[in-house]
């Protein structure tokens, strides 16, 4: 399990060593310019300070071992007067003013001059110098790095502290109960956890609403499904009451209905769970008009049993983004609902026309319509209206649901779905994509 502690320790001492790094490379590049500067003015003095007189004979070789320092000495006829180490990996020659010499041994700072009648070499080694710089640089770096076990463990307890709002909200969600929904407290939290703890109170927000539909969903479903039950029930015992095969068969005759009418139901109970939000995936392209056909062929024969003329008035091509499945039992239940209501001799015209660049669909009938103070209303879940309408067909038995579940499945594909009179008197419903 990765650990955002552990993570920011990591990081930080990282970069920290990797300051320390950088401070001390540019610490030594700058003692070592010093000390190039400090050292060439040394050999500059030692050879102002030799003697200009030219020299009688030639001086005897000794190692001064100051500073690693190697003097030579020519006369103006060449001739090697002083050499004080001979061991020096030197080349036998004087080159004036300062150069920098490469030698099996390293690299050597050289200084020649002229004093007087004679010619002066000064050499040194660069590694003096560099020794002397990298001392510098160590010197002054130490305390740093002796500080870092306590640099560690300050961003530790630092970032410890900094992450403790985590923590309070962790412990405050594992100490909930699962109904317990209400906003978590956003206050005198620091700037970084406030947008979290926002996204969790929109979450529960969220759940909280979708919990509340869900009940009340349950709530109305299980109101509707006792009457249905009830009545099959009823009807059961009225088939074992039955004395003669004439009221047995009527008997099952109503239990068969009360059966289809509670099937019935449980399925659009079922088609309006499925179409909760979230209940289908938007991400197809469906053809409008070949979906629409399917839906008028498939209720053909229902609709000629009832004695309703049922066919597409006008069809264009038109493509929509959305779910085939959903869209499929949007459109049953429009055309379910035009040929129920629609006395015997009528008719149901589907039209597809493409306005302004969006697809409409339009079902109408001649039926005996909805009124205008209940067309609203008839979006409302178990919500039938007409109990005291004029309604044509007296054998309709609804649940209430199928409007419902047209609205749902229109929103989800940001559709809009409205009531109209149907230039017959009936009832138009039209879905405008």
């Amino acid at each position: 399990m990765r650990s955002i502690r552990r993570q920011l320790l990591v990081w930080l001492l990282a970069l920290v060593l990797l300051g320390v790094g950088i401070a001390g490379w540019l610490i030594y590049r700058q003692a070592l310019a010093e000390a190039n500067e400090l050292f060439d003015y040394q050999l500059e003095q030692i050879a102002a300070a030799l003697p200009s007189e030219p020299f009688s004979q030639v001086l005897g070789s000794r190692d001064t071992g100051d500073e690693g320092i190697v003097l030579q000495i020519w006369n103006r006829n060449g001739v090697l007067m002083y050499y004080s180490r001979p061991r020096a990996p030197l080349a036998p020659r004087a080159e004036l003013g300062f150069s920098t010499e490469r030698t099996e041994r390293g690299e050597w700072r050289v200084y020649g001059a002229i004093v007087g009648d004679n010619v002066v070499q000064l050499a040194q080694p660069l590694s003096v110098r560099n020794r002397l710089a990298a001392n510098v640089a160590l010197r002054t770096l130490w305390p740093l790095i002796v500080l870092l076990p306590l640099l560690g463990l300050a961003v530790w307890v630092i970032v410890g502290r900094g992450l403790r709002p985590l923590r309070r909200v962790t412990s405050a969600l594992d100490a909930r109960h699962p109904e317990a929904l209400d906003p978590l407290p956003d206050r005198r939290l620091p700037l970084e956890v406030q947008p979290l703890v926002r996204a969790l109170n929109g979450l529960l927000q969220r759940l909280a609403t979708a919990l509340d539909i869900q009940k009340a969903f349950v709530a109305d479903a299980a109101h509707e499904l006792r009457t249905p039950l009830a009545a099959v029930q009823i009807q059961a015992q009225l088939v074992a009451r039955a004395k003669d095969d004439a009221a047995r068969n009527e008997a099952l005759a109503d239990l068969q209905a009360g059966v289809t009418r509670a099937t019935r139901l449980a399925e659009q109970l079922l088609a309006l769970a499925r179409s909760e939000p979230d209940g289908v995936a938007i991400t197809d392209a469906i053809d409008l008009r070949r979906l629409l056909q399917e839906c008028v062929a498939a209720y053909a024969p229902l609709a000629l049993n009832r004695g309703v003329d049922l066919g597409v008035e006008a069809s264009e091509a038109a493509t929509v983004i959305g779910d085939a499945d959903a869209l499929r039992v949007m459109f049953n239940n429009l055309v379910d609902n035009a040929t129920k209501y629609t006395p015997q001799g009528g008719r149901v015209d589907v039209s597809l026309r493409v306005e302004g660049g969006h697809p409409v669909v339009r079902i109408a009938d001649n039926g005996p319509g909805i009124d205008p103070a209940d067309r609203d209303r008839v979006f409302d879940r178990f919500y039938r209206a007409g109990a005291g309408a004029n309604r044509a067909r007296a054998d309709v038995a609804g649940t209430g649901l199928g409007l419902a579940i047209v609205r749902r499945i229109a929103t989800q594909h940001h559709a809009s779905v409205s009531l109209d009179e149907s230039p017959a008197g009936g009832l138009q419903v039209t879905v405008h994509f």
